[in-house]
């Protein structure tokens, strides 16, 4: 692709366009990458720290430049093209976003597991989750101004945030003072290879560091107990439970 090029200036108007794609591209890697090496040099808990306050200056630098050339307005930090949106549409915009996420999901476990087998595809999913959980969580409770530890109730609301809350069906039961069950009663994945004629994906592993990860990170008295996740056998009504306590 681009191979005649030796320089920018001499690209076409349509590979300009995949030349200014692959700079967006860039700039997501790079972020990430920094945010993985600080993760590596000071901890999550630090890394967490500097990347909510990276990414709030680099938004604002990069929305400045990106609406004046582009001739959108911000409002309060937002994109005017977003707020005239009507909510049908924004909805719809919010849940594709979501879906595109578990697609990415997807197909980077595919594309693993094609040239090195189920396990070294489980192998990486399982790490990644231990490093996106607790990203999700601070994310989540910088979004709702969730206090230090909020409790089983701030862990409720932050669980209707996730993306997953978007692309799946979920509920909970069960609820006393100290504890609650989370259901995860419709999951895409396990939804389309039960459509298939397949088996579970035997998520366990994964979920096992994904959800513990992620109510430590909301609340650090909060400890997670698996009440059932493939490959385990569970009921009609759901594909994985969780129950969630509250220390004290």
């Amino acid at each position: 692709m681009l191979k005649d090029a030796t320089n920018p200036a001499e690209l076409s108007r349509e590979d300009t366009a995949r030349f200014i794609i692959d700079l967006f591209h860039r700039t997501i890697i790079h972020h990430a990458l920094w945010f993985g090496e600080v993760r590596h040099q000071m901890g999550m808990e630090r890394a967490l720290e500097f990347l909510h306050q990276a990414t709030r200056s680099s938004y604002g630098v990069q929305m400045k430049h990106l609406s004046q050339l582009l001739g959108f307005t911000m409002e309060d930090g937002i994109p005017g093209p977003l707020l005239a949106m009507d909510e049908h549409a924004l909805a719809a915009l919010r849940d594709r976003v979501a879906k595109n996420w578990l697609a990415g999901d997807g197909i980077w476990f595919q594309t693993i597991e094609k040239t090195e087998g189920l396990n070294e595809a489980k192998r990486c999913n399982d790490s990644c989750w231990a490093h996106f959980s607790p990203f999700e969580a601070s994310s989540i409770k910088k979004l709702l101004d969730l206090p230090e530890n909020p409790g089983l109730q701030g862990l409720k609301r932050a669980l209707a945030f996730r993306v997953y809350g978007l692309v799946n069906e979920q509920s909970f039961s069960d609820e006393t003072e100290n504890s609650f069950v989370f259901q995860m009663n419709d999951c895409r994945v396990q939804s389309a290879r039960k459509r298939k004629g397949l088996a579970d994906y035997p998520c366990k592993s994964a979920g096992l560091v994904e959800y513990s990860y992620f109510a430590r990170a909301i609340d650090k008295r909060v400890s997670t107990e698996c009440i059932g996740c493939p490959p385990d056998s569970h009921p009609e009504e759901w594909f994985c439970a969780w129950k969630f306590s509250l220390a004290g």
